[in-house]
């Protein structure tokens, strides 16, 4: 059985753990660290599931300049904010595979609602907008994405993928008003928010190399390129974002019949505001905010029952105008 069969074809979010507030800039739906290196290919046909577990944690916020900061403006007056983010968000995934071919390439579509215990985006409303310490103490549904269109072009040394999807901001999600000594009442999104509040359309595309006709070693590089709707409840319209996705993937027999392989291989992202925030409520909305990160991969995969076990870490650096952390998937693939 070739290799290219246990591969997934995903373009993934974690809609609960991304954004910022409305006084500070906004970051996308889309978050680089959960899905694993060959998942943005399109899967041979058939019905698949995948298990995404996500873990975010940081006690880290940075300024515009990069700047690691512990107060913030509010209305002129500074407030210190400590900074102490633990995130757990799920993605139970469903992806279908047709036999028939479209355009010459393998088609998908896949479905992904999203479960959080908290939301970087009511975290950092509370840090930048309030003045209050971010913490985590719920569990609900986040915004689901949809992928109706994922085309697949194989080779037998390459494979190129494109998919278009949406976020429907269907998680939970609210304003608060807050009244602060001298300051007076300030607007903010309610810390335990899930959902972002606003739509994003996303387009990705995904090259894959495989120097070795049985795709043992796959070289990845994807773009995803993200456009955001209005915020509700706020005169906001966020940037465009783009993401570049990297990295190596090799397979390693564990067993001499090649039946269970051990996966692993560096990887890497990084995600770039391309466009100014725009509306009454942008704060700066020239700074555009980024970050990168780098890490590595380890799974291991049964080729006969076509099931996998993947774990990803990732070390984030370099951030402007956001959290900048320690990133983690534990995620379970099977073919149904």
């Amino acid at each position: 059985m070739r290799l290219k069969t246990l591969t997934l074809g995903f373009s993934f979010l974690i809609c609960a753990i991304t954004t910022m507030t409305a006084n500070a800039g906004e970051i996308g739906h889309f978050v680089p660290g959960v899905a694993n290196i060959r998942d943005l290919s399109v899967p041979p046909p058939g019905l698949y599931g995948v298990i995404y577990n996500y873990i975010y944690a940081t006690t880290r916020l940075n300024d515009a300049k990069g700047n690691q900061v512990s107060s913030v403006l509010i209305a002129g007056r500074p407030i210190n904010v400590g900074v102490d983010v633990n995130v757990y968000a799920l993605a139970p995934t469903f992806i279908w595979s047709a036999k028939k071919k479209v355009l010459g390439a393998q088609y998908a579509a896949f479905f992904s609602p999203t479960f959080s215990n908290a939301s970087i985006n009511g975290m950092l409303s509370g840090a930048t907008g309030v003045g209050r310490n971010p913490s985590a103490g719920q569990f609900n549904i986040g915004d689901i994405f949809v992928e109706p269109v994922f085309l697949g072009w194989s080779g037998k040394k390459y494979h190129v993928s494109y998919g278009y999807g949406f976020y429907i901001p269907s998680g939970k999600y609210k304003t608060t008003t807050v009244t602060l000594p001298v300051v007076g009442s300030v607007t903010a999104e309610a810390p335990d928010n899930i959902g972002l509040g606003f739509w994003t359309h996303q387009n990705q595309g995904a090259l894959y190399l495989y120097p070795w006709a049985d795709q043992r070693l796959a070289i990845q590089n994807a773009l995803t390129w993200e456009i955001h709707g209005n915020k509700r409840k706020f005169d906001l319209h966020p940037g465009q974002n783009l993401t570049w996705n990297w990295g190596v993937s090799q397979f390693l027999p564990l067993k001499k019949d090649k039946t269970v392989l051990m996966e692993v291989g560096p990887a890497g992202y990084s995600s770039l505001q391309v466009s100014d925030d725009s509306g009454t409520n942008a704060k700066n909305p020239s700074v555009h905010d980024r970050v990168h990160a780098a890490g590595l991969q380890v799974g291991v995969t049964s080729v006969k029952r076509v099931m996998a076990l993947n774990f990803h870490w990732f070390h984030e650096y370099s951030a402007v105008d956001r959290f900048q952390g320690t990133a983690m998937s534990f995620n379970f693939t099977v073919k149904f």
